[in-house]
């Protein structure tokens, strides 16, 4: 089965094609570079919107003809002295085209312009998924504080200014592996892993003729 994840994003593909042990393919791939909407007020809407734009283009042009399954995030962080933000904003909190740098940087001068040089904060997840028609989300979340300093090179967005709680590294300084572990996104993923295993049991025993104990 192909896997066609709703983003262009290095770093996810890595991570989500490590959590499931295959090849995440991203929708550019198939569908060519276009731009997918964010038009949603949540991470939850936002991930069905881009999952549900990728997977119904792919159906309307009839491009993939083997099973599929179209996977989406949306995720953030909430930084509690900035009352929540970026959130939803994240990737774009220092403009629509700005870098995991500039936005780092923009986080840390607001933080210093309020006289601080940490601040509790949490990362976010969605995990959307669509197969065969049907939606499927999951959250995942990751709980910490954020600096005005940057230590590691490891990660993306924020992880160089994210030190989860219990811990005395940032998330940069993770392997891919221990990160993982203990993200926002891994754990979302890994609830998802187990639900599309149920949806698969349930679609076998369809096919078979079998009742379903789920």
């Amino acid at each position: 089965m192909k896997i066609i994840l709703a983003s262009n994003n290095k770093g996810k593909i890595k991570e989500i094609g490590h959590m499931f042990d295959c090849e995440v393919v991203p929708f550019s791939a198939i569908l060519g570079d276009i731009d997918i909407p964010e038009t949603g007020t949540t991470f939850k809407e936002n991930a069905i919107i881009k999952a549900k734009y990728v997977f119904d283009e792919i159906v309307k042009k009839d491009l993939i003809k083997d099973d599929f399954l179209v996977i989406s995030d949306d995720s953030g962080i909430c930084i509690d002295a900035l009352d929540g933000r970026p959130n939803i904003y994240s990737a774009r909190f220092a403009g629509t085209k700005a870098t995991d740098e500039q936005n780092n940087q923009k986080v840390i001068n607001e933080l210093q312009a309020k006289g601080l040089n940490s601040s509790l904060a949490h990362y976010v997840a969605c995990i959307c998924a669509i197969y065969k028609g049907e939606i499927y989300t999951t959250h995942g979340f990751l709980y910490g504080t954020v600096y005005t300093d940057l230590r590691g090179d490891g990660g993306f967005g924020y992880d160089p200014l994210f030190e989860p709680f219990g811990m005395n590294i940032r998330t940069a300084q993770m392997s891919l592996e221990d990160k993982k572990k203990i993200s926002h996104r891994g754990k979302a993923l890994g609830l998802m892993q187990r639900l599309m295993e149920v949806v698969a049991k349930v679609a076998l025993k369809s096919k078979t003729g079998q009742k379903s104990s789920y």
